[in-house]
């Protein structure tokens, strides 16, 4: 079963196990059969809950394909906007960046292959645009807190809209190589290198 706290708090207490539930067996559903093949009836002999159940809290597939999906990006958005919180500099906020995208990663892998797999379902979803507006306003917070930390020396390069795959990119694929099996080794092994990496990168 996935780690608890990514659902306990969108979905707190008794009142939402139930939720909780379909949720985490959907989730294991979608990553051992993939987005295309799981069906809510996958989903209802594997949770034990009925159709009707699982239609009143979610709608259809593509809502429980979005609740999860969002719960994974918000509970990853909150552990790096905490770890931001220590960083002094534009080259300690790069550095938090990419270790904490590699340590979520890593302590959530089945997490983490799912968003692999069901982002492009979502991005073409009924919550596409749901999906729009939350990436806008997180890429707009990130880039806020590194051009503040840049303090007008122009220390990071000036095109923005390179920023994440620069800073992002390579531990990315590493990450998803890894997930896949492709890559045994742990991205752990490669954090500071990958970090080190996206800060000479973007660094003018």
């Amino acid at each position: 079963m996935p780690d608890d706290d990514i659902l306990e708090k969108p979905f707190p207490g008794r009142r939402s196990a139930l939720k909780r539930n379909i949720l985490e067996n959907a989730l294991a559903c979608f990553n051992e059969l993939g987005v295309e093949a799981t069906t809510i009836d996958t989903i209802k002999v594997r949770c034990g809950a009925s159709v009707g159940a699982i239609y009143h809290h979610f709608g259809n597939k593509e809502g429980i394909l979005s609740a999860l999906f969002f719960c994974a990006q918000d509970n990853q958005r909150a552990k790096l906007t905490s770890a931001l919180e220590t960083a002094e500099t534009l080259k300690e906020a790069v550095h938090v960046i990419v270790k904490s995208y590699v340590d979520w990663v890593t302590s959530y892998p089945e997490w983490a292959r799912f968003l692999f797999q069901a982002r492009s379902a979502v991005a073409k979803g009924p919550h596409q645009q749901q999906l729009r507006e939350r990436n806008i306003e997180n890429y707009r917070e990130l880039r806020e807190v590194l051009f503040r930390l840049d303090s007008g020396a122009n220390e990071i390069i000036q095109c923005q809209e390179l920023l994440p795959s620069l800073i992002i990119g390579p531990a990315e694929n590493f990450c998803r190589a890894w997930l896949s099996g492709r890559i045994q080794t742990s991205p752990l092994e490669y954090r500071e290198q990958f970090a080190e990496s996206a800060w000479r990168s973007i660094h003018r």
